[in-house]
């Protein structure tokens, strides 16, 4: 019988063994494979498991921020409630220092008309000599009433600005008109300005002999825009590196100017400073020129709150404000100044008038070759500027939406990087449909008087809070004489505003009052249908998962919880409550 074949016998036995490998290695394979795919969908179970955590709490954090509205009409809360904060489990970062702190006020202050237009305050003053006195005094009521928003920054420590005092202080309507303006028109318009002249001056080489097409400079605006509004999105650290680079660069052009100046000084080229010529006047005297002067010199000072928009992010508020304004408002008024000076030794004031981009004229007379310095300054200042506008009306928007006076949306910050996506986008948006627009510069006009008055109003309302809550922590105290000075001035150019341009005030006004039917209807009115309420809570939700932002953590100090208890308490008898408020 013959003997069965085995899986040792020759050929048999070769083919065995490799069918037994080939069987192993599957069964090692399989099993290798079975345990990347448990691998695998565990941590796709985290993933989702943590996504709908997240979108869980957003939407909790939706639906409790729109009760809350419900139950406080007229935006009189202000602190973001303990679900919708421990919701998200972030907050703004204290990433702004002492440095970029300064960085904020001066590259805000100082833009492009240092070097282009200084000389609106001279054709009004009517001499050099005056002209230089208008630059020194209106920086030093710049300096006193930013040391008033100084002490209603600590005693209020809250992003937002004149807004949020204005808000705090008088009650939700005339914090929601300032909130309109700045909307509407006060910060795109500025922005959009500003984009185009940076624009301007960087397509200008290009176009030696003509001015640049307009749908060119409108493009490289909206580039310029969409970049830093990038930037802005990524990370706050990086934005303000962006401010002190670029801030950086225009005092160093600035300081160049300065230093030409004492050239020529010391090269006896000082004519016009001689007090016999400098106070030749090459006008009839008027006082209304002269208070057009001051009011002209205010503007060029504009920017100067804005760091109080952003005194969540700063580190430790209650010493780098004052500081960052003890610092920043000399020094800003000390470049105005002997800016102005130098130009003077190169130009007569006829020259200076005449001239449509006074910094360049003085590059072409007095660095040579090297005078294309100045156009590229003014493009890297207006860049810098645009960058600082972003970052900081951002923040305006951000804390109007915290308060119920905006799209709940806007009051979000990104779960990582901590900034405030949505505000910043909705910036952006408002600013590049302005630069389609033809009427901006008019509209700037319009609403100038309007951004003036709001500074009086907010600093009258600190004089209010001392009166009505005396008691209340302040970690800066100034002394009430620099409100009533700087009230003073402020009534004098406002009446003389009201009576040499009537119709223009009056349309700013008008423009203003269009956000009450506003205020009644989107803020006020709480028994809205339920249908509408759905559908802003399913579109906060939608934008939330889109941008992967959540409510931050707001920290109040008792200074702050016991001034807005005083607020709701005012308000609770005009209040009714909403039933559908109560309502899981």
């Amino acid at each position: 019988m013959p003997e069965p074949l085995s899986c040792n016998h020759g050929r048999w036995g070769s083919l065995c063994r490799e069918d037994g490998d080939r069987k192993k290695e599957n069964r090692d394979k399989k099993t290798s494979e079975t345990e990347e795919d448990i691998w695998r969908k565990r941590k796709k179970e985290r993933y989702l498991s943590e996504v709908e955590i997240l979108l869980r709490n957003m939407e909790k954090g939706a639906r409790h921020r729109n009760n809350t509205g419900k139950n406080h009409p007229g935006g009189s809360e202000s602190e973001a409630s303990p679900e919708s904060s421990a919701g998200g489990g972030v907050a703004l970062k204290k990433e702004i220092g002492l440095v970029s702190a300064c960085g904020i006020i001066v590259g805000n202050i100082i833009g492009s008309g240092i070097f282009v237009s200084p000389k609106g305050v001279l054709e009004n003053a009517g001499s050099v000599g005056l002209a230089l006195i208008v630059w020194i005094i209106t920086g030093l009521i710049t300096a006193v009433g930013a040391l008033c928003y100084a002490e209603l920054g600590v005693t209020i420590p809250k992003s937002g600005g004149d807004y949020s005092y204005v808000k705090d202080i008088f009650g939700g309507l005339a914090g929601f008109l300032r909130l309109w303006i700045a909307v509407l028109v006060i910060y795109p318009t500025n922005q959009a300005v500003i984009a185009l002249t940076f624009s301007n001056y960087v397509l200008q080489p290009l176009f030696p002999t003509c001015f640049p097409p307009e749908s060119g400079l409108r493009l490289l605006a909206a580039i310029c825009l969409l970049l830093l509004t990038w930037v802005n999105c990524a990370s706050v650290r990086w934005a303000t590196r962006v401010q002190d680079v670029f801030t950086a660069g225009k005092l160093l052009a600035l300081g160049l100017i300065i230093v030409m100046g004492v050239v020529q000084i010391c090269k006896g080229q000082y004519f016009w400073l001689e007090p016999k010529n400098a106070f030749e006047n090459f006008q009839e005297p008027d006082i209304g020129l002269i208070a057009l002067a001051f009011l002209q010199g205010s503007f060029a000072y504009g920017g100067w709150n804005f760091l109080n928009y952003v005194t969540e992010e700063l580190v430790d508020p209650y010493k780098n404000l004052p500081r960052a304004i003890f610092i920043s408002i000399p020094l800003v008024t000390f470049v105005y100044v002997f800016a102005n000076v130098a130009y003077v030794t190169a130009m007569s004031p006829q020259e200076l008038l005449a001239s449509n981009a006074v910094a360049v004229t003085f590059g072409e007379k007095l660095l040579g070759v090297m005078a294309w310095i100045m156009p590229i300054s003014v493009a890297l200042s207006t860049f810098g500027g645009v960058n600082g506008s972003l970052f900081t009306s951002s923040r305006l928007f951000f804390a109007g939406a915290r308060e119920g006076h905006l799209p709940s949306v806007l009051a979000m910050i990104h779960v990582k990087r901590c900034t405030p996506i949505p505000a910043l986008l909705f910036t952006c948006i408002s600013t590049l449909l302005m630069l389609v627009t033809s009427d901006m510069y008019t509209l700037i006009n319009y609403v100038g008087f309007i951004n003036y008055f709001f500074y009086g109003v907010t600093i009258a309302g600190q004089i209010v809070l001392r009166w009505k809550k005396p008691d209340i922590p302040r970690p800066i105290k100034v002394s009430l004489l620099f409100p009533v000075v700087y009230l003073l001035f402020w009534a004098f150019l406002l009446v003389f505003s009201l009576w040499s341009e009537p119709v223009v005030c009056g349309t700013g006004l008008a423009i203003m009052l269009t956000g009450v039917p506003v205020y009644f209807l989107g803020v006020y009115w709480q028994h809205k249908p339920r249908c509408f309420n759905k559908f802003i809570e399913l579109l906060t939700l939608g934008s939330q998962k889109m941008c992967m932002v959540v409510y931050p953590k707001v920290e109040e100090d008792a200074g702050t919880e016991e001034l807005q208890e005083d607020m709701q308490e005012q308000q609770q008898p005009t209040a009714p409550r909403d039933k559908d408020a109560e309502e899981p």
